[in-house]
């Protein structure tokens, strides 16, 4: 099959799996998709009990019974979406639209994040013509949720130990570590009482950010919109004798957040004053970040009253403990400048029954660095009283700059594209750090098509850079096919 066949090919994929919905916790639907797919084919597949997939590919050249080699990717997406979309992710497909060299979504995510990757995987199989050694299609779930999917994997389920991961987002790059990660939630108890009936209702929002994913977009310097709501409601309360009935701000730990708003109860005679003075906050803020939050929206308006409000002084200490966690950018890589290392998003805050969540995820590639950031923030929780809780979170994916594979891949892209790829690590998380920590002996290298924006509405992947993609894919197999060693000579 030649390059541009296969890629109409991938697209073609592409949209159909586009048409089932798979957020993180939903991939059944897609994953009965590539059952059928596969049986189709004749191709054995087994599912394990978390319902990650594997699919079996007999060899197109070379020796049937060499070693395989795994192509890996996840099923499941972030859901994100524009205030204004009525898309409803657990039923309403995604259409891919194109728009000249890029594919997007109308309002949502995309899903190429990384629905591209087990597109991809499906072409390669079906492309008996290619050279190739057995292959071991292995598809995740609920990456985007902390990589359970992946930390679930039985020794044995896969016997493949040269593992190429397709879930790398910039063409001629080739990544050999990620980031470890680890999620906290803090959880601030909150009394309530009776909201006077005399006063009026007002929903205090932020909106219009830019937002993006939470681990390679971090050092963008892009507003959290879950800060800035803080901002806004320290500028207001007090003045205005206003008090929180509600709060929520963002949607996803991994997504930096774009919206958030408040629902406040305050006499409204103080209403003038206070939207006079979220406009002066607004000019403000639009001069902070001028250069990345050019839509930033901050409005006071009308809403709905609610019966139930919050307490003043605890909801003080809501508003400090929200501006004194850390966010963004903690520390930079010495071993790979310009690099992060460690970071930080305030992904999520939401109202519960009892009070306030806030979810954080914290993100290094240092296991130290990681351990001490997530110290912090549960010193801040305590210190505001609230009770914390972490996950145990996920390894960091250390470089091996010697792995065969990566020279095998070096050369290939050489082969193909006369220049040397770029070799890099990742502020994000990638499986291959749960798969390594599970599978001893493996060796890895992500690499995968350009998308932008990933992790928000915004998502957008670029059609040319799967050429390159294809064609490091196919000779990386090839190359098996002509020397299965583990070692090139």
């Amino acid at each position: 099959m030649d390059t541009r066949d296969a890629i109409e090919a991938v697209l073609v994929r592409f949209g159909e799996l586009s048409e089932i919905p798979r957020g993180s916790g939903n991939e059944e639907a897609a994953r009965a998709h590539i059952e059928a797919w596969a049986h189709a084919r004749g191709l054995p597949f087994a599912r394990d009990a978390t319902g990650n997939l594997l699919v079996r590919v007999p060899a197109t050249a070379g020796d049937p019974g060499a070693p395989a080699v795994v192509l890996q990717g996840h099923l499941d997406m972030v859901c994100e979406k524009t205030p204004d979309s009525t898309h409803d992710f657990a039923r309403d497909p995604i259409t891919p639209v194109r728009d000249g060299e890029w594919v997007r979504a109308r309002g949502t995510t995309l899903g190429a994040d990384n629905g591209i990757a087990v597109a991809l995987a499906m072409v390669v199989a079906e492309d008996v013509a290619s050279p190739h050694p057995p292959l071991e299609l292995l598809f995740t779930v609920e990456e985007e949720t902390g990589l359970r999917g992946a930390a679930a994997l039985g020794n044995g389920f896969m016997s493949g130990l040269n593992l190429l991961n397709l879930d790398s987002e910039a063409e001629g790059v080739l990544t050999v570590g990620c980031a470890g990660g680890k999620d906290t939630i803090l959880t601030l108890p909150l009394p309530r009482g009776p909201s006077l009936p005399q006063l009026g209702s007002f929903r205090l929002g932020v909106s219009g950010l830019s937002g993006g994913h939470s681990g390679v977009d971090i050092h963008l310097g892009r507003a959290n919109a879950n800060i800035l709501l803080a901002r806004a409601l320290k500028t207001i309360l007090k003045p205005s004798g206003a008090k929180i009935a509600a709060m929520e701000g963002g949607s996803a730990r991994n997504a930096i957040p774009r919206d958030a708003a408040a629902v406040l109860s305050m006499p409204a005679r103080e209403a003038p004053a206070a939207a006079h003075a979220i406009e002066a906050l607004e000019k403000e803020l639009r001069m902070e970040y001028a250069a990345t939050e050019p839509k930033m929206r901050i409005e006071l308006a009308a809403a709905p009253s609610m019966s139930r409000v919050f307490a003043a002084c605890p909801s003080d200490v809501l508003l400090h403990l929200l501006l004194a966690l850390p966010n963004g950018v903690a520390g930079m890589s010495r071993e790979f400048p310009g690099t992060v290392e460690t970071s930080n998003n305030l992904g999520v805050v939401r109202t519960t029954q009892d009070g306030v969540e806030i979810v954080s995820s914290q993100r290094s590639s240092s296991a130290a660095a990681l351990k001490e950031l997530t110290s912090r923030i549960e010193s801040v929780a305590a210190l505001a009283g609230a009770s914390v809780r972490s996950d145990t979170g996920y390894p960091p994916w250390q470089p091996d700059l010697h792995s065969a594979l990566l020279r095998r891949a070096t050369e290939a892209w050489r082969a193909r594209r006369g220049r040397t790829p770029e070799v890099r690590i990742i502020h994000a998380g990638l499986e291959c750090a749960v798969i390594g920590s599970l599978q001893p002996g493996v060796d890895m290298v992500s690499l995968g098509p350009t998308i932008q924006g990933a992790h928000s509405p915004d998502e957008r992947l670029h059609v040319p850079s799967l050429d390159g993609v294809w064609e490091l894919v196919t000779e990386v197999l090839a190359s098996f096919t002509r020397d299965p060693e583990s070692r090139l000579p």
